[in-house]
């Protein structure tokens, strides 16, 4: 009897998942509107390479919802559940199955015991995938003194694997920011640290390398780095920054400069190379990236204010100077490509995409740190035309900021706070062949409006990173707490110096 017993109730489990998981809604009503789902995903443009586009109803009152899903060209899904929750090799092969076409979306949801079905709504599947491994990102509690629990992350694009690569936990009271890639290369980056370990962490050709946080000659820190494609050269700026806060109702801090220059660091020979063309008294220069040919260095400047009285005077212009990666000097000259004076408005976080064709910024009213201005927004400078754009499709009514191109050029990423107007989250867009954004989606996770609810952290500075970086956060924390620093020598470049 237990022989014949056990394959009987086997068979009867699997009759019941098989059931469970093929059963349809029925008796189902007509709801003639499209489902209000949380992420929107309707009508977005999304890559081969990208997770699940796992979904919940927005509504909380739905208790069970059910989706079936078809491409255009081949293939389909059908999931039950909580919410739409997708298995990641199915949805790998519908995307490749459907490369170019679209995806449909029929949903069903129960509430108060009765199913409602909704309009289906496409997604569209680029042609073009992202083509990275993944993405970096600082992932920080919103403060304005102190901080706690912070790191900086890597996240896979195709699934939903999250790996620490330097965590605060590593080292008490330390903070850690702006890690930036080489080319979304993993094999060479910096970021800061911050605290009674303070460092600029420079990662090339297989090692770590702390140099001083500060060098006195310089006058700051190095901060906001980009690095020059060939590797030897990055670009920072030294900044001497405050803040302070707001008492308007859509506004909470404004943090600004009291002064900030833009100078090149030569990795090879531990030298900050200064230049008075890009290093003006009366002005402040600052957001420094390099062109992709290495030719162009661009940055944004602003003449300094009385602060805090005139913040709101503060506006920056997008300029750029020549650079000779042979001798690490700049050219004699500055050309404002958008002129503050005559927008009206500040033009800041320059970033290339990667083949040369744009330069896309943040615009807003005043200032440069966009993460806390609501009205900023993505623009689009075309270095060919000198024509400069907002993506209105990317833009919202709250603030959109910290971008970065993948490889490609194809695909941008972002930060943005139009999900609840407190927390930054990462958004994906693509450019068209005409200059224009299509519909953002959110980063997906696998449970996405538990995880978003109940997170209490906001996602900074994200980059594409083409291989995943080999983390060891513990002797990292500990190389850290060492304290032994290279030292940095300053030296000048400027024309008129090289010409006495």
């Amino acid at each position: 009897m237990r022989k014949l017993l056990i394959p009987i109730l086997v068979a009867l489990a699997a009759l019941a998942v098989f059931t469970a998981c093929t059963s349809r809604p029925t008796n189902a009503v007509d709801a003639k509107v499209l489902p209000a789902i949380y992420p929107d995903y309707v009508g977005v443009t999304i890559p081969t390479d990208i997770a699940p586009m796992n979904f919940a109803m927005a509504d909380d009152a739905y208790t069970r919802v059910d989706v079936e899903v078809s491409g255009s060209r081949s293939g389909s899904l059908h999931v039950s559940g909580s919410d739409a929750d997708f298995p990641i090799d199915s949805w790998r092969k519908l995307l490749d199955a459907n490369r170019g076409g679209r995806l449909t979306f029929v949903v069903c949801a129960r509430k108060d015991g009765q199913w409602l079905r909704f309009r289906p709504f496409h997604m569209h599947v680029s042609n073009t995938p992202i083509g990275e491994w993944g993405i970096t990102y600082r992932r920080i509690a919103p403060g304005y003194v102190i901080y706690g629990q912070m790191g900086i992350y890597q996240r896979q694009l195709s699934t939903f694997d999250e790996q620490p690569l330097i965590e605060s936990s590593q080292s008490p009271g330390m903070c850690v920011n702006c890690h930036t890639a080489n080319r979304t290369s993993p094999h060479q980056y910096v970021y800061h640290v911050r605290g009674a370990h303070g460092a600029t962490v420079v990662h090339r050709d297989g090692s770590d390398e702390l140099l001083q946080a500060r060098n006195d000659l310089l006058g700051g820190s190095m901060v906001y780095p980009y690095w020059h494609p060939a590797g030897r050269y990055c670009a920072f700026s030294t900044n001497h920054t405050a803040q302070m806060f707001h008492t308007a109702h859509n506004k909470r801090i404004e943090v600004y400069d009291d002064s900030s220059d833009v100078f090149v660091y030569d990795t090879q020979h531990h030298l900050i190379l200064n230049d008075t063309l890009i290093m003006r008294k009366a002005w402040a220069e600052n957001t420094p990236a390099f062109s992709p040919d290495g030719r162009w260095l661009y940055f944004t400047t602003a003449r300094r204010q009385h602060y805090p009285d005139d913040y709101q005077k503060q506006r920056y212009s997008l300029c750029r100077v020549a650079f000779d990666a042979a001798t690490g000097r700049l050219g004699n000259h500055v050309d404002t490509l958008v002129n503050a004076r005559l927008t009206g408005k500040s033009a800041t976080w320059p970033r290339p995409s990667y083949d040369g064709r744009y330069v896309m910024y943040t615009r807003a009213d005043y200032g440069y740190f966009t993460v806390w201005h609501p009205e900023s927004d993505l623009w689009l400078y075309d270095v060919q035309s000198g024509r400069t754009s907002a993506l209105n499709a990317a833009n919202s009514r709250r603030a959109d900021s910290f971008h970065n191109w993948a490889l490609n050029s194809r695909w941008f990423l972002f930060v943005s706070r139009r999900d609840d107007g407190l927390y930054s989250k990462v958004y994906f867009s693509c450019i068209t062949t005409d200059g224009r954004a299509t519909k953002p989606f959110l980063l997906p996770q696998r449970h996405p409006k538990s995880y978003y609810q109940q997170s209490l952290y906001s996602f900074n500075t994200p980059d594409f990173v083409s291989a995943p970086v080999q983390p060891h956060p513990r002797q990292m924390g500990q190389l850290i707490e060492r304290p032994h620093r290279v030292k940095t020598k300053v030296r000048n470049t400027s024309a008129a110096s090289n010409s006495q």
